[in-house]
């Protein structure tokens, strides 16, 4: 299997000045590009903490042949 890469994207900012997420643009070097979803995680550094965990959990469970 060839080398991969994560993208992500990771930034604190009070829940109540969030209005809007989009999707991240990525370019590949064919040309192409992808879009990253972005994900919001709320709450206090140890459920923040804890959920971001499980999501990283649950996203390599999308790929078992990694």
């Amino acid at each position: 299997m060839a080398d991969l890469v994560l993208v992500y994207g990771m930034r604190l900012l009070p829940a109540d000045e969030v209005k809007q997420v989009g999707a991240a643009p990525v370019t590949l070097n064919n040309g192409n590009e992808a879009q990253v979803t972005m994900h919001v995680l709320e709450g206090s550094r140890e459920q923040i903490e804890n959920q971001l965990k499980q999501s990283i959990d649950a996203f390599f469970d999308f790929y078992p042949e990694i």
